[in-house]
């Protein structure tokens, strides 16, 4: 009786023993498909589906609608749904998004070895690249000791694989082979906004294709902040970050430093351009899309008086703020290679703009859907008058042809010919 005793109670134990060793292991079990569940969804939220407005609301009807980004000719890494990337003491995974994967042979041929070199910013050199489809593309390689560049090279992947608009610059590849990381780009054949502003080897901006090239940039702002989803916060707005296409149409590029407005707003470090930052940014360390429209309003100064934070811009704006009242006068900073070729009334109107965006107190500032508001404002207000003087302009000359034929006194209408031929003339590139 004792021996059977003994045997039941050695069978419990072990059967318990058994028991807690399952349970541990069932524990294990769900805790790892759990993880992993988690780091789908999260990869899955990163690479959100295109925002459902493509252009925010109201945009004025006299421009067209935003469009997606150029198709590539390669084609996706169907088998992979994220690159690794080999950092110096970690790995990290960024989500492609469907991004099209080049070869590394390909992109070394396409810039002839690396030798047609566009640029060079702190990401690294930037190479314009002739593929063998034909298309030309801009590459971006992240130079070997940017420690920085490799997070940059991560930001601009996972939100440029989502965001496409017609004034964002379109990421159309990537490269990650032999220990290098590469962007490709659609090529910019015309630079960027500061070159045309502050480089000799081109003609000065007319003051006509200056209010198309803010408006421009203003609605590519207002597609991240408002038509992303969810917000994007560019952080790095400079005449430099505006790219120009053939037809002279702005595009915002550089992604490096954007964050998603709800994703870690505050940093410990200073980042973005000294000049175009946000002095509330600068005391709270909080980067918000006002600090964007801060950025912003510096760039339309910029477009305003031809020169740049580094040159004294916002000491010139604020000495002209004292006579002006934010308002009227502003003509005293214009840029001079203008040779006073614009319009008073529009240059008061974009300049009391820019004043609003560059207020200390960030709730004073406007949101960019009302600054592409205030711009389309002053274009329909420019076609408006452009087409009033149109018809003024017939009506004069059919006056004049009246009176020659009653008086038969020679009156110059060809004077008002070619007064109506210049007005009609000022070919404005399609936004």
């Amino acid at each position: 009786m004792k021996g059977v005793s003994v045997g039941l109670i050695i069978g419990i134990t072990i059967g318990v023993v058994i028991g807690i060793l399952l349970a541990i292991s069932t524990l294990f079990c769900v805790k790892y498909r759990r993880k992993h569940s988690q780091i789908g969804n999260s990869s899955s939220r990163r690479a959100a589906t295109i925002p459902i407005r493509a252009n925010g609301a109201d945009s004025c009807s006299i421009l067209s609608d935003s469009t997606m980004g150029p198709e590539s000719p390669k084609s996706s890494d169907a088998n992979s749904r994220s690159l690794w990337i080999e950092g110096p003491k970690r790995k990290s995974v960024v989500s492609m998004s469907g991004i099209p994967k080049y070869p590394y042979k390909d992109l070394q041929k396409a810039t002839y070895n690396f030798t047609t070199t566009i640029g060079h910013g702190a990401f690294g050199p930037v190479y314009k690249a002739k593929m063998s489809t034909g298309e030309i593309v801009a590459v971006k390689v992240l130079a070997t000791n940017s420690k920085q560049g490799e997070k940059e090279f991560q930001t601009e992947v996972s939100l440029l694989g989502r965001l496409h608009h017609r004034n964002l610059v379109n990421l159309v590849g990537y490269c990650a082979e032999k220990g290098q990381h590469m962007l490709v780009y659609v090529y910019m054949s015309n630079g960027s906004l500061a070159s045309h502003l502050y480089s000799e080897k081109h003609e000065p901006l007319s003051w006509d294709l200056r209010i198309y090239i803010a408006l421009d940039v203003a609605r590519g702002l207002e597609y991240l902040h408002d038509g992303a989803i969810p917000p994007v916060v560019h952080r790095d707005i400079k005449s430099s970050n505006i790219l120009l296409d053939r037809s002279m149409r702005a595009r915002v590029a550089d992604f490096g430093l954007s964050r998603e407005e709800m994703v870690n707003p505050h940093a410990s470090n200073v980042r973005g351009t000294f000049g175009y930052l946000d002095p509330e940014y600068m005391s709270t360390r909080a980067f918000t899309k006002k600090s964007d429209v801060y950025s912003f309003g510096v760039l339309l100064f910029e477009l305003v008086a031809g020169r740049n934070p580094q040159q004294g811009l916002m000491e010139y704006v604020e000495l002209a703020a004292m006579n002006t009242e934010g308002k009227v006068g502003w003509e005293e900073i214009v840029d001079s290679r203008l040779d006073g070729k614009f319009d008073t009334e529009e240059l008061n109107d974009i300049a009391a703009l820019a004043y609003k965006c560059i207020d200390r107190t960030a709730k004073k500032r406007p949101s960019m859907r009302d600054i592409v508001q205030a711009l389309c404002g002053v274009i329909k207000l420019k076609q408006s008058k452009k087409n009033h003087g149109r018809a003024l302009s017939v009506t004069e000359e059919e006056v004049a042809i009246d009176v020659v034929d009653q008086t038969d006194t020679q009156i110059p209408v060809t004077e008002l010919r070619r007064e109506e031929s210049i007005n009609s003339s000022v070919d404005l590139p399609e936004v």
